[in-house]
Order: C-alpha cells, then sequence, then structure tokens
C-alpha cells in the first residue's frame, strides 16, 4: 500500500500519483545512477539510494510507466550505506554516490556496465569486468566549473534537479590547489572584485599547483597550465578538455593503446592530443580529429614540443571530417575515439566502418552511449576483445571505460 499526497492510499496495482508516499527496498544501481525498487505493480527510480535500503519515497514526477523518486526516510539503511561526508550533498548537483561506500561505488559501476552491455549492445560482458580503482577517492578532481549570482553572493554549483545555484564554501572532491581558489574567488565574490561579466568560472590544476582560469578571469591569472602523463608533456587551458583525474591517466592511456600498432592511426576527437603523442611514437602516421579550436591549437603545439613531425591535427567536426576523406585516405590499422559524453554521431561510426581499420580503440566517460555504439560496430563485424574501466569519478556514477575492438572477418 502507498500514501498519496492528500493522505489517503492507493492499492496494490493500483496507479500510483505524483505525491504519493511509498515504502521500497532497493534492488541495484541502474545506469544513470538511480536505484531501481518495485512497488504496487510499478517501478521506481529513487535518486541518492544505496542497493538494499528500505526507505519511505516520494513520487516527484512520472514518465510513461515509471516512477522517478527521492527519499523522505531511510527506515532501514543498506550495509554499503555510508554518511556522506559533504554537508551539500543531496543539493548539490555533482556527487550523487556519497552514500556509498567506495567497495559498493566500484561494484555499481561495473553492473551499470554490464547492464548497458547486455541491454544495449546486446553483448555479455566478461564475468571477472574490472573497475580500477582511484588512488584518491576524495579531493582528486583537478577541474571545476563554477557558478555565481552577484546579488545573491551565491558562488558554488547548479543545485541538484534545478537552475538555482547551490552555495559551496568547500567542496572534498577537488584537489587542494583548487580548494585554494575557490576560497580566494568567492572573497572575491563578497567585496565584489569579481568581473560583471562572467557568470561561470572554469578553473583547472596542471603540474606543480599552477592554476589556469577562465578567460574573463585571466588578467591576473594564469592563461595555461602543463601536465606530464606517461613521459608526455602536455599544454592545455580551462578552455578545453582534459581528463579530470590526473593520477589515472597514465593507465588509462596504457590500455588505450594497448593493441596500437601498424603504420597509420586515427585518433578521433583528440582534444589537446592526450593519445596522439603517444600513438606518434607508435606509428608512421597519426591523424587527430577535434571540434574544438582552443584544443586543436595545443595538440599542434604539444605534438611540436615532443618532436613529433609525423603527426598532423585536423580542426572539425569528426563525423563532418570523416564523411568528408574516409574514402581518400589510404588504409587505416588502428582507431581510437574519445567522445563526448553524448558518444559519436552516426556520422562518425560510419565514417569509422567505412574505414574498417583493423582495430578500434574506444574510451568512453558514458557506458550507455558506448553500448550504443558497440552494438553498431559489432553489426558490421566487429568483435568486442576486450573491455576494463578506471574510476576517474569517485563519489559520483560516471565511470571511464575502455572497449577494444578487432575485425571478426
Amino acid at each position: 500500500m502507498s500514501k498519496d499526497k492528500n493522505g489517503g492510499r492507493t492499492r496494490a496495482g493500483e496507479s500510483t500519483t505524483v505525491g504519493a508516499e511509498i515504502d521500497v527496498v532497493i534492488e541495484r544501481v541502474l545506469p544513470g545512477g538511480l536505484g531501481l525498487a518495485h512497488a504496487d505493480g510499478q517501478t521506481l527510480l529513487v535518486a541518492l539510494a544505496a542497493p538494499g535500503d528500505r526507505l519511505r519515497v516520494r513520487v516527484e514526477n512520472k514518465r510513461g510507466r515509471t516512477l522517478f523518486a527521492s527519499i523522505v526516510e531511510i527506515l532501514e539503511p543498506s550495509p554499503q550505506r555510508v554518511k556522506p561526508p559533504c554537508p551539500y550533498f543531496g543539493r548539490c548537483g555533482g556527487c550523487d554516490f556519497q552514500q556509498l561506500n567506495y567497495e559498493a561505488q566500484l561494484a555499481a559501476k561495473a553492473e551499470i556496465i554490464r547492464d548497458c552491455l547486455r541491454r544495449i549492445a546486446r553483448l555479455e560482458p566478461p564475468a571477472d569486468l574490472l573497475v580500477t580503482p582511484a588512488p584518491f577517492a576524495w579531493r582528486y578532481r583537478s577541474r571545476a566549473r563554477w557558478q555565481y549570482e552577484r546579488e545573491a553572493e551565491k558562488f558554488g554549483y547548479v543545485a541538484r534537479g534545478s537552475h538555482e545555484i547551490c552555495d559551496v564554501v568547500e567542496c572534498p572532491v577537488i584537489v587542494p590547489e583548487l580548494q585554494t581558489t575557490l576560497t580566494t574567488l568567492r572573497e572575491k565574490l563578497r567585496v565584489r572584485s569579481l568581473p560583471d561579466d562572467a557568470d561561470e568560472i572554469e578553473a583547472v590544476v596542471g603540474d606543480n599547483g599552477a592554476i589556469a582560469l577562465s578567460s574573463s578571469l585571466t588578467n591576473a591569472n594564469i592563461h595555461e597550465a602543463t601536465r606530464t602523463v606517461g613521459g608526455e608533456r602536455y599544454r592545455f587551458s580551462a578552455n578545453c578538455f582534459f581528463q579530470i583525474n590526473h593520477d589515472l591517466l597514465e593507465p588509462l592511456v596504457a590500455e588505450a593503446l594497448r593493441f596500437a600498432s601498424g603504420d597509420t592511426a586515427l585518433d578521433l576527437y583528440c582534444g589537446v592530443g592526450l593519445f596522439t603523442l603517444p600513438l606518434a611514437r607508435r606509428f608512421k602516421k597519426v591523424i587527430g580529429v577535434e571540434a574544438n579550436k582552443s584544443a586543436t591549437r595545443y595538440a599542434i603545439q604539444n605534438l611540436r614540443e615532443a618532436n613529433l613531425i609525423n603527426g598532423m591535427i585536423e580542426t572539425s567536426a569528426v563525423g563532418d571530417w570523416l564523411k568528408t576523406h574516409a574514402r581518400a585516405l589510404e588504409k587505416i590499422d588502428f582507431v581510437l575515439l574519445d567522445p563526448p559524453r553524448a558518444g559519436a554521431e552516426p556520422e562518425a561510426i560510419g565514417g569509422i566502418k567505412e574505414l574498417r581499420p583493423l582495430r578500434i580503440s574506444y574510451v568512453s566517460c558514458d557506458p550507455a552511449t558506448l553500448a550504443r555504439d558497440l552494438r553498431s560496430f559489432t553489426e558490421a563485424g566487429y568483435e568486442l576483445e576486450s573491455i576494463c574501466a578506471f574510476d576517474l569519478f569517485p563519489q559520483t556514477h560516471h565511470v571511464e571505460t575502455v572497449a577494444h575492438l578487432i575485425q571478426s572477418s
């Protein structure tokens, strides 16, 4: 039985209304980080839950036959549940796994990947799917994007489920250098010395604790950062993408390039060249393709400073570039792609399939879009040779995955 928003009860099997309160048990965590439960013959997805929790939840929204709910009361906590150390947890839109102990976080992420492979890619995942843990589950994040409202004097992250700002004094997942920057910027807001035209600030940390800030604040700050990964030195700014968990980058790159061999390679969505530089040491020719002009300027500079003259960078949307160049390219032995969370666009997948490289290395931060694209490749005659993951994002449901595909015929 469940209690509706007017204090009444709904009978089992009846449609539960928005506002109703229901007692549920969380079965597992689904892709997207929500807990799965069933009650009154309906499916509920519960935010910030732990597998095994017995909860009283309130239905906040209904989409089709699925109910979305929030926790009203923890009736019996899961053995995997811990007290979140962040006072903003639940209000801040950033972390959504702080309620889980770290072992449970890793297990949930492995199960999320398995679920996506079975349900979306129609592939049976390996029984021993590995998620490499982060060396540091806290104070690992080397990039932050802060929002601020001058009149309300709010400075922090976007609040969960809204466009409001959650005012944050201290963030336990950012590295100490960023915490110092956050404190400094909050003081500047207090004395009204932040620029009027900046309502969003991005900051990134490089080697030796150097901070690069977004362009509206660069008049008195470092414009770029550098980071050394696996012996390669990269320059980048806060205005272009670079992975946030630098402690795991060396093993991530090594895994992504584990089967890299041949004469010619493509590095798609190459960013500032994180994979392009080590690929250029293995192949006679490497072409990197990236749409962000700021990133490609750094990729060109990073190749030049490494004296890697066999690497070239194209500034273009990947799908557009492949559509134009795929048929004219000589034999491609190896393709690495590291697309944004939305996955590769259909034109990019089509272009890769037209090239028919012997091997594909797919680096992804979203198991669902990865699985979607893997299915397209396997239907085109590729086999999933191996898959593993790296916990680049502790305290969140996000996970970085590396999948290797090989031609099956």
